[in-house]
């Protein structure tokens, strides 16, 4: 019988032998050879970029646009951070082995960070999942070495540093995907990064500042709750618990519309919460239903995402502190999709769901989707999660060349987890192979692909200097 795997393709009967595997990844390398890899150079027919991100800000929020541009030309990081449409198109420009594996679709440095698992252990794991796809394992690793150089430069690291830096997480994604090649199915699926891990590993290569500055992250994330987010976000207005205005950041609804608008807007966002319980596990659901919605906003978040419909909703459940936020944020079609095809699923909420869940070592245990029909009667597709949970992020430009070395092999790993988990990992191993020939071609593409990203960066900020678009600082 046919079997369709994570990954979208089909597969008929058995799989194959770990030998057929391994020679099928050997196979690969004469479709795209290891060095091939580093090769970069923009097509002929690339797009304007900044045409690219004017496009993509068609659908968001017309008021909310600048703040993006904003945020966008404050540097080449911040950039590239909302351009993986831009690199999406690049990346199909250059070699792939035909080797599939879901996507993260968005894999720079910062989505990488501290997140709780639902038995509340503290997990280093991939983050932002909005652009989730099955597609080439490649891109994902290209854009998280890209990342790695593009902050690197930021903070003034030499040639030899930022070399290092790529090299060294690309030799872990590889080692990692050999490691994995030999386990067990569930062995892989149970694997993840906790946080005591982290600071083993830390101890023996970090200098006493930088293992200081580790704990203090672990110690931070574990207060970053929904009772964090309660006492920050919040307060008593005539006897009852409000969210607090921070625009244009965060927007309650009663400053955002009029009256009849406001009311519609409450139904729409009170009907997604209700629905979207349906898309959680019964348990789940259960604990859900003790809550009760009482306040909610508009919120600006990210760089990419900025301009999205993003909603924070304030619970409360045995009494006023007892609360839960949630964001419901909308999901539209992954960048990814003009290029490796569009998503098996009807709805673009539980894309990002399922892609979340498939590449995690463990998941929000509010994670869900819905599809809700806005007060301009068009339909939308959402997804919810917890609004924070035990979240953590590393501050790049606060890291010494050996902090980001161990930071990118640690996001190496766990990149090479989330791709085990869904691909062929025995391929990938036989493909990349114990040598260092695909590690050093990571080098000249991240370089390669930074320099692309300048030239991009300052094409934006040239288009901001001469009216071509608006920004706004937030």
């Amino acid at each position: 019988m046919n079997r369709k795997t994570a990954t979208g393709t089909e597969s008929n009967g058995p799989w194959p032998s770990p030998r057929e595997r391994a020679a099928r990844g050997k196979a690969a390398r004469s479709r795209a050879s290891r060095s091939s890899q580093g090769e970069f150079a923009p097509s002929s027919h690339r797009a304007d970029p900044v045409a690219a991100i004017e496009k993509q800000s068609a659908d968001r929020v017309p008021e909310l646009v600048p703040i993006r541009y904003g945020r966008m030309t404050e540097s080449p990081f911040r950039f590239y951070r909302g351009a993986a449409g831009i690199m999406a198109s690049d990346l199909a420009t250059t070699p792939d082995t035909g080797l599939r594996v879901q996507l993260c679709g968005d894999a720079h440095l910062l989505n990488f960070r501290l997140l709780a698992s639902p038995e509340r252990h503290l997990l280093f794991d991939i983050n932002d999942f909005d652009e989730t796809l099955p597609g080439p394992w490649e891109w994902d690793v290209k854009r998280l070495v890209s990342s790695l150089v593009i902050a690197g430069r930021e903070n003034g690291y030499s040639d030899e540093e930022r070399a290092s830096i790529v090299q060294a997480t690309a030799r872990s994604y590889r080692e990692q995907m050999w490691r994995f090649a030999g386990m067990r199915h569930l062995d892989v699926w149970y694997s993840r990064a906790e946080a005591e891990q982290l600071q083993t590993l830390a101890s023996g290569e970090l200098h006493k500042r930088g293992r200081k500055r580790l704990s203090g992250a672990l110690a931070k994330a574990r207060t970053r709750d929904s009772l964090q987010a309660f006492g920050k976000l919040t307060r008593v207005v005539g006897g009852e618990r409000r969210i607090a205005a921070a625009p244009p950041l965060v927007t309650p609804l009663a400053d955002l519309l009029p009256g009849a608008e406001r009311a519609l807007l409450e139904a729409e966002i009170n009907t997604l919460i209700k629905r979207y319980r349906n898309t959680l596990q019964p348990d789940r659901q259960h604990l859900l239903e003790q809550f009760t919605v009482v306040d909610m906003a508009r919120k600006v978040v990210g760089v990419g995402s900025v301009g999205t419909r993003c909603w924070i909703v304030l619970l409360l459940g045995r009494d006023s502190q007892d609360p839960l936020f949630l964001q419901a944020k909308e999901a539209g079609e992954s960048v990814l999709a003009p290029y490796v095809g569009a998503s098996s699923y009807a709805s673009q909420g539980e894309r990002v769901v399922a892609g979340q869940r498939l590449m995690q070592a463990a998941s929000d245990i509010f994670l869900g989707w819905q599809r809700t029909e806005g007060i301009d009667g068009r339909e939308r597709d959402f997804y919810v999660r917890q609004l924070r949970d035990w979240k953590g992020i590393v501050e790049p430009s606060l890291m010494v060349p050996r902090g980001m070395r161990l930071f990118g092999e640690v996001c190496g790993a766990t990149l090479a987890r989330a791709h085990a988990r869904s691909g062929d990992r025995i391929s990938l191993a036989a493909y990349l192979g114990r040598s260092d020939v695909f590690d050093r071609a990571m080098v000249r593409f991240a370089e390669s692909y930074a320099d692309q990203n300048e030239r991009d960066h300052h094409a934006l900020v040239g288009a901001v200097r001469t009216g071509r678009v608006r920004a706004e600082s937030a």
